[in-house]
C-alpha cells in the first residue's frame, strides 16, 4: 500500500529539489546592483499615494469569505463527476441513483444556503 505513493513522493521531492536548486543558484550567481530606484515600491508605474493601511468594510470580508465557501463547495463537484459512474452502479451491476441523489442533496443544501445569504443581503455591495 505504501509503495503506491512512491511515484508521487518521488515527483514531489524532485520538484522541491529543482525549486531549491534554482533558488540557491539565483542567490549565489545572480547580479547584485542595489540602488534607491530598485528599492522603491512599485505600483503599476505610478507613484504610491496615501497609506497602504486602508480600512476595508466588514462587508468586503464577508463577501470574500462567502466566495471562498461557495468556491470550495463547488470544487467538490469535480471528484463526484470523476467517480459518478462507480457511484451509480450497484454491486449487482444494475444502475443505482445513489450517487445522483447524493449530489442533488448537496446542491440543494448549497442553494438553500445561497438563498439564505441572499435574503440576509450579505452578498450585496450597497
Amino acid at each position: 500500500m505504501l509503495t503506491d505513493y512512491i511515484p508521487a513522493l518521488t515527483a514531489i521531492l524532485f520538484g522541491l529539489g529543482f525549486a531549491g536548486l534554482f533558488l540557491v543558484l539565483a542567490v549565489v550567481l545572480g547580479p547584485r546592483r542595489p540602488n534607491p530606484v530598485k528599492a522603491a515600491p512599485f505600483e503599476c508605474g505610478s507613484e504610491p499615494v496615501g497609506s497602504p493601511r486602508v480600512r476595508f468594510s466588514v462587508k468586503f470580508y464577508q463577501v470574500a469569505i462567502l466566495f471562498l465557501v461557495f468556491d470550495v463547495e463547488a470544487a467538490f463537484l469535480y471528484p463526484w463527476a470523476v467517480q459518478y459512474r462507480e457511484l451509480s452502479t450497484s454491486a449487482s451491476g444494475s444502475v443505482a441513483l445513489l450517487g445522483f441523489v447524493e449530489m442533488l442533496v448537496f446542491l440543494a443544501v448549497l442553494v438553500v444556503a445561497l438563498i439564505y445569504v441572499w435574503r440576509k443581503k450579505a452578498v450585496g455591495w450597497d
